[in-house]
């Protein structure tokens, strides 16, 4: 009646003192809780032994906060009934009130709670210390390492992590080590991490974006050695060398080339300016092209002759052969001929010496001219017959006019019977001669004093007319000697009956009396 029609709690209050009946102490918690007198009404529970509203009054304390009264309510509650909600609602209200000790002692004790739902409501909340001794009554290791990262005990999550073995656990301990610049940790578990390809990239944007290459370089490193080693790995470590340590690309590189994304790293290298390395991947790569263009653009960096003269024999384009003489030209003049000698099987030789004729340095290539000469190539026989010419080496273009007949015969003799040296003088006879212009070659030896060189040039001729001419000759310029040299040298020419005039003619008998005895005894054999 004082509850329900009076309404007044003090005075049923006072009643359920003077009674102190269960069943009254009951009605009255009933009537308070329903009040929101939330602390009386969990008295008047107690008082009454009465665990049978366990839920409402969970639900008022949870909403009002009064977590140390329903301590002490729950405990009542349990020695009543061994409910599981009973229990698990224990432990959190212990939880909620710090009293970590009881709530050890509890869950390692017999218990119905579900200690796993608590922890995570724990955790929630903040409540880590208390989240930690839960999750590791449950072995829930995952939960556990991330509890213990929140704590700031680094070396517990790792080992956590360990026992819980995800992938998604060794992430956000790693992290979190990470932000706690507990790098030697967060490398342990990096490595658990970076053996799979697709989380690489998530945890080397992490330690970047915070500025971490250094140790993301020396976790990545550490990386490479183990089993599960993958190509992400090595190609995501060069990428990194590229930008931050670019001495050390080299090195990584000719180790493990064949283990890299080439075409990823290539970008990168491009994009650091690292032409040596981009050289190198595009030679390892089978573009060849490409590194030629790039030893020739970058030559102070990316240039070394050897490496040059090995790739430039493989390059697909044809063009890339005469761009690379004009290079050696402009950079490496010295070095000119060595470039030729290699790409001598495959160059138009023809093009080349029309190519170094224009920029007037032909002289510089001379021993690759000499090198192909035994193609017979027209160009080349007459630019070092003109070299020969300029250097005066008279030997030199004999041999050569000798051993290589493709050039223009005729204008060469015309251009040598006018030179100022009389031994090229005697090569344009010579080549008149090879012309069959018997006649123009012995004028020119005449013309020289050449004797001998006419005498054999005239008896080369089978021209019998040719040979009286140089007879007279001989006898006009008062050469009798000559004159009696000649007619052995052109004996099977001249006519004996000819001969015979001209010397008593000129009274000259004694030098070709000899002629005549042989003329007899030739006739008397003969007859």
């Amino acid at each position: 009646v004082l509850i329900e029609h009076i309404g007044n709690l003090d005075r049923a209050y006072e009643f359920a003192e003077r009674c102190n009946e269960p069943a009254v102490w009951s009605q009255l918690a009933k009537a308070q809780l329903q009040k929101g007198m939330v602390k009386e009404a969990i008295d008047s529970y107690i008082k009454a032994d009465d665990p049978s509203s366990y839920m409402e009054v969970v639900q008022a304390a949870n909403a009002s906060g009064n977590w140390e009264e329903l301590v002490k309510y729950l405990q009542m509650a349990r020695k009543k009934a061994r409910e599981s909600y009973v229990e698990t609602e224990l432990i959190f209200a212990l939880a909620k009130t710090n009293r970590l000790a009881e709530l050890e002692e509890f869950i390692n004790g017999p218990n119905n709670a579900h200690i796993q739902q608590v922890g995570d409501r724990c955790y929630d909340e903040k409540m880590y210390e208390a989240a930690k001794l839960l999750y590791n009554n449950v072995s829930n290791f995952g939960r556990l390492a991330s509890t213990l990262v929140h704590l700031g005990e680094y070396q517990a999550a790792v080992d956590g992590a360990r026992k819980a073995n995800s992938t998604r656990t060794w992430k956000e301990v790693c992290f979190a080590c990470v932000d706690g610049k507990e790098f030697r940790l967060a490398q342990m578990c990096g490595l658990h991490i970076v053996v799979h390809a697709d989380e690489l990239e998530e945890l080397i944007n992490y330690y970047q974006d915070r500025g971490y290459f250094e140790e993301l370089i020396t976790m990545l490193e550490a990386a490479l050695g183990l089993e599960r080693a993958h190509m992400g790995m090595f190609t995501e470590l060069a990428i990194l060398y590229s930008k931050f340590k670019p001495q050390k690309m080299r090195e990584h590189l000719e180790l493990f080339w064949s283990r890299v994304n080439i075409p990823k790293v290539l970008r990168a290298a491009e994009q650091a300016h690292l032409w040596a390395e981009l050289v190198f991947l595009y030679d390892k790569y089978e573009e060849y092209d490409n590194a030629i263009i790039t030893m020739m653009n970058h030559p102070t960096d990316a240039w070394k002759e050897g490496q040059f003269k090995d790739i430039i024999t493989k390059v697909a384009n044809v063009e890339l052969y005469y761009k690379a003489v004009q290079f050696y030209l402009e950079f490496k003049p010295l070095l000119l001929n060595d470039l030729l000698m290699v790409l001598s099987p495959r160059l138009d030789h023809t093009r080349a010496v029309t190519f170094f004729t224009k920029v007037k340095q032909l002289p510089l290539v001379k021993p690759y001219l000499r090198s192909v000469q035994n193609h017979n190539n027209k160009s080349v026989n007459e630019s070092l017959n003109n070299l020969f010419i300029i250097e005066e080496d008279y030997q030199a273009l004999r041999t050569s006019i000798d051993a290589y007949d493709n050039f223009d015969n005729i204008s060469l003799a015309q251009r040598l019977e006018k030179h100022e040296l009389i031994e090229f003088r005697r090569i344009a006879a010579y080549l008149f001669k090879g012309n069959n212009r018997w006649k123009q070659s012995v004028e020119l030896c005449k013309k020289d004093r050449l004797y001998k060189d006419a005498m054999q040039y005239a008896s080369e001729s089978k021209d019998t007319e040719l040979a009286e001419e140089l007879l007279q000759w001989f006898l006009q310029e008062n050469k009798r000697e000559c004159f009696g040299a000649c007619l052995f040298t052109c004996y099977d020419l001249l006519r004996p009956d000819v001969v015979l005039e001209t010397a008593w003619r000129h009274n000259i008998m004694d030098f070709a009396m000899p002629y005549f005895i042989q003329v007899m005894k030739e006739y008397l054999t003969k007859v």
